[in-house]
């Protein structure tokens, strides 16, 4: 018999990157459902006092938080309640699954995906999870074994999951950050004419009080700030003003006054300083050049939006897997890379040499932009749905 109603759990958070394609997914399930004439019940489950507390109510869905937290690579207080917590988790995640009664469940990463995907396949209940990174997390691993489906955003996976679960949808990103790279790269276009819709340009030259007739370099490393991204940045802020660049530099909470303070003099010059950027879509869209970490989700954004990048992996995450992320691009000449341990005094020179050097960044910009997905989140409810027994 066919539902009308469809009740569907996704789990997973920690940080922006597993939650905003997390609730990505969940705009997009909702636009099918609807167009089917169906009712969708979404349940978020997250980590309890991190981001998707906040952030998913915002987006205007429910949630439910379990106690949990990652196993730390060395002997910590945190370390010795890990199996309290676990059990903990397990207990709630069964309970919920109980409750709510799904039927799917979608793990994207993040420490709440392997409690709520252990207990939604012990009872039989389809499961899908979207694995961000060119190298998969343990978690990730153990459950595809388990789950249904599989959607990846890198080639090559096999040697970590099943084959014939494994299906290429790319990473989830947000939508206004999809509508700065709506241009289409044809054959024979330079970096040029990848520039986003003027209006969106000149709304960001606008919002940051930016000269147009200047290039921008643009500096972001993560939600939290890069410490080394910040330091290298700061170190070559003279660098860049004297050779006629502007600079739009987020520097997270811990660094924001320091730079306040580096760029005092500057700022009247097009030098600005932000604790966050809430406007990326503005920010993208006026960079010509990007400085980034290169987690899963940043290098997706930066695949559409299609500018010269320069990437500085952080080596503090686990496998190392930023630096395997940054050379699945870099492999195919659509991005530049600094490591971490050479930034401060190698940063400010790679970017006034790549911005001296046209040829270069008309290279990475239509190599990078030839990686790009813009409908993943699409690719990945449908594939999701398909798991939906009663469909």
């Amino acid at each position: 018999m066919e539902k009308n109603n469809i009740k569907v759990i996704i789990s997973g958070g920690g940080s922006g990157g597993h939650i905003f394609p997390a609730i990505a997914i969940a705009n997009a399930l909702q636009s099918i459902v609807n167009s089917q004439q169906k009712t969708l019940d979404i349940l978020f489950v997250g980590v309890k006092g991190r981001i998707e507390m906040e952030k998913v109510p915002a987006a205007g869905y429910k949630i439910e938080g379990l106690w949990i937290s990652g196993f730390q690579r060395r002997l910590t207080f945190r370390n010795l309640l890990f199996p309290v917590k676990l059990l903990c988790s397990m207990s709630k995640a069964r309970s919920i699954i109980n409750k709510f009664n799904p039927d799917l469940v979608i793990g994207v990463g993040g420490y709440a995906s392997g409690p709520m995907l252990k207990a939604a396949t012990k009872k039989g209940i389809p499961t899908l999870i979207q694995e961000q990174n060119s190298y998969p997390g343990i978690t990730n691993k153990i459950l595809s074994k388990k789950v249904d489906k599989i959607c990846v955003a890198y080639d090559n996976l096999e040697k970590f999951f099943p084959k014939d679960k494994i299906i290429m949808t790319g990473n989830p990103i947000r939508r206004d950050i999809a509508e700065v790279g709506n241009r289409k790269l044809e054959a024979g276009n330079s970096a040029s004419s990848l520039q986003p819709p003027a209006s969106k340009r000149e709304k960001g030259l606008k919002h940051f009080g930016l000269s147009g007739e200047k290039k921008t370099i643009l500096a972001i490393g993560g939600s939290q700030g890069a410490k080394t991204i910040n330091e290298s940045i700061d170190k070559s802020i003279t660098m860049l003003y004297e050779n006629g660049l502007q600079l739009i530099w987020q520097t997270g909470k811990n660094y924001y006054m320091t730079a306040k303070e580096s760029v005092k003099d500057f700022e009247e010059k097009g030098i600005k300083a932000y604790e966050f950027i809430n406007e990326m879509e503005y920010a993208y869209s006026v960079a010509d050049i990007i400085v980034s970490r290169a987690g899963a989700i940043a290098i997706s954004e930066l695949c559409v939006v299609g500018k010269p990048v320069i990437l500085i992996p952080s080596p503090n995450v686990a496998e190392d897997h930023q630096t395997k992320n940054a050379m699945a691009v870099v492999n195919k000449n659509g991005a530049l890379i600094v490591k971490d341990a050479d930034a401060k005094e190698k940063l400010g020179k790679s970017i006034i040499d790549l911005f001296n050097n046209k040829e270069l960044q008309e290279e990475l910009a239509n190599s990078i932009s030839k990686l790009a997905i813009t409908d993943s989140a699409e690719r990945i409810a449908e594939e999701a749905l398909k798991l939906v027994k009663s469909l």
